[in-house]
């Protein structure tokens, strides 16, 4: 801290006694601010109850680096298996329910008079009660995929009642029950173990990487330098080989690290990170809690292009200038260290678990001026600003990327050559190494020889994969879609219907032994849309499993005795479609 002013005058003694006092008082504030940065932003209620009653082991912690995500709740072992009852944490009402093709499956949602709302998802199925206000809704809008909000004297439920069993529905990797707690009205999803909800751990995080990141007044981009530095160490404490690293100009760190709650268990995420020179914090982040909408800016907390590339996850230890996360703290210029002295300077990670297990470790950095402090940003066709809406328009294609897309300003690249088989030429925009936080504008022109009466089945394809989407613009002659990535594009067409291959039913069966009648599902190109089945005309629920494209619909009281015809419809993303139709015996 600096020096304080020396007065000679009686009132000058006066106001500098006043002006000591107070820098007194601003410096205590700064150390137990310091000292608290790490705390919870509030005090969290402690009276819920475990949501299962098994032994907590977790296959994912809160916060947790996933691809485009923070894991949002806790991942509950269910020993591989599903059936397991499913508990009320604390009393409230089922505000909401909902169920997916993918995503969350079959999930609930309880509101608490607290003011928190908890969430279970990849259900096997609800109780009785809650099941029948879900069929009935479903069959009143003909839809197996519904997500719609309850009064609270419709399903009010007690602390421990038994509201659901453990599945493994919707995008769910294996059996096991995602457990959440949101705030009711902000619905930021919040750390469980803040509220008591107990997780045994007496495991140390593991620190098993450092990287080094010479920025130099560059954005951080795919070609940016770094070095890795090899870690040794465990059981908390971990060191480098290195007596010293040397640098030269701007530069950030960025560190691998993950947490085990038993000795060889899975490797979850940790809660805590910090970065201190001399014993000073220049950056922490800590996952207390966090918004859905900006849960894809994972992507610049970590090296995205590291983990594209290779899949290794560094979390980054210096901000992007377009991150708009809330989980930092006493950051210092960004994170980012620029060296002028010729003394070495002592720096540490602290890495913390949720329940506090610590590891650390130490460093040395020093200021080399003989190495090179040159930035590394590839030539483009145009810069792209993070803070500002920016378009591109070329021959046959445009693309809008709105503001707050970009988390750094970028050097953007476009190149186009011929394609075959295309209704279009091949547009590659920029590099698939480069996060966008949203979808963005583009359009592309297909060429002459896409036909009139093929307009309608026209859509923009990433060839790199995973996008295929689009709409033609009888106005602009341009088809249009969002894409969340950059890549190569090409227009292409999707004519061919969704497949239907019947597994348990064929013309005139009886079906007087089966619960159930089965089918799998699948689309070549720009996925299923939709599905509906009737009997005798009736419409009737299918339930549907993406990850094995099994379709199925569970009689009930409504298919007496006899005969029945059975019509099931499949239609994809283009409006292509596929109808099946036998009779059968009940």
């Amino acid at each position: 801290m600096r020096s304080f002013w020396i007065l000679r005058s009686g009132k000058s003694n006066t106001f500098a006694k006043t002006r000591i006092l107070l820098l007194f008082s601003i410096f205590i504030q700064f150390l137990s601010s310091q000292a608290q940065s790490l705390l919870p932003s509030k005090t969290y209620p402690t009276d819920f109850i475990p949501p299962l009653d098994i032994r907590p082991l977790l296959a994912g912690s809160f916060g947790e680096i996933r691809t485009n995500h923070f894991h949002s709740g806790l991942d509950y072992r269910t020993n591989q298996r599903e059936g397991y009852p499913v508990y009320a944490v604390a009393d409230g009402y089922v505000a909401r329910l909902r169920v997916q093709i993918g995503g969350f499956g079959n999930a609930l949602y309880i509101a608490h008079p607290n003011g928190y709302t908890s969430v279970y998802a990849h259900l096997q199925r609800f109780n009785e009660r809650i099941t029948q206000i879900l069929r009935d809704y479903q069959y009143r809008i003909q839809t197996y995929d519904v997500d719609f909000p309850l009064l609270p004297i419709e399903i009010p439920v007690k602390k421990g009642e038994i509201i659901a069993w453990s599945g493994n529905t919707g995008s769910s990797g294996g059996p096991h029950l995602h457990f959440e707690l949101r705030d009711t009205q902000t619905e930021e999803t919040i750390n469980p173990q803040l509220f008591g909800i107990d997780i045994p751990d007496q495991v140390k995080p593991q620190i098993s990487g450092l990287y080094v990141y010479k920025l130099h007044g560059q954005p951080f981009n795919p070609n940016t330098p770094k070095q890795f530095i090899p870690v040794t160490g465990g059981n908390g404490v971990y060191r480098i080989a290195k007596p010293e690293i040397e640098i030269n100009g701007e530069t950030g760190f960025g560190i691998i690290t993950s947490d085990q709650q038993i000795p060889g268990g899975s490797r979850n995420g940790v809660y805590s990170i910090e970065l201190l020179m001399d014993g000073q914090i220049i950056f922490s982040s800590m996952l207390e809690r966090f918004a859905f909408h900006h849960s894809r800016a994972i992507n610049a907390h970590i090296d995205f292009p590291t983990y594209i590339t290779t899949r290794r996850t560094i979390q980054k230890s210096f901000l992007e200038p377009g991150n708009p996360l809330g989980i930092y703290k006493n950051v210092v210029n960004k994170g980012l260290v620029n060296l002028s002295d010729d003394k070495p300077h002592e720096f540490e990670y602290i890495v913390k678990d949720a329940k506090g297990n610590t590891s650390s470790l130490t460093f040395k950095i020093k200021h080399n001026a003989a190495l090179s402090s040159s930035g590394t940003l590839a030539p483009g066709i145009k810069t792209f600003k993070h803070d500002r809406i920016n378009e591109f328009s070329a021959e046959n294609i445009k693309l809008i990327i709105p503001k707050g897309i970009l988390y750094s300003d970028i050097n953007f690249t476009y190149s186009v050559k011929k394609r075959p088989n295309a209704y279009s030429e091949l547009h590659t925009l920029h590099n698939r190494l480069t996060p966008l936080h949203d979808t963005f504008s583009l359009y592309i022109k297909p060429d002459k020889s896409l036909e009139e009466h093929l307009r309608s089945k026209a859509l923009i394809v990433n060839a790199n994969g995973g996008f295929a989407a689009g709409k033609y613009d009888e106005k602009t002659g341009f088809i249009k879609a969002n894409p969340k990535t950059f890549g190569s594009f090409f227009v292409a067409l999707d004519t061919i219907a969704p497949l239907i291959r019947p597994i348990n039913i064929s013309d005139d069966k009886s079906m007087t032994g089966e619960n159930r009648i089965v089918f799998k599902i699948s689309d070549n190109l720009s996925g299923i849309r939709s599905f509906a089945g009737t009997i005798d005309g009736q419409w009737v629920l299918m339930e549907y499993d993406l990850k094995s494209s099994v379709l199925w619909h569970t009689f009930d009281y409504r298919t007496q005795p006899g005969k029945h015809l059975l019509q099931l419809s499949v239609t994809d993303m283009q409006n292509n479609t596929r109808t099946y139709t036998s009779s059968f015996f009940k």
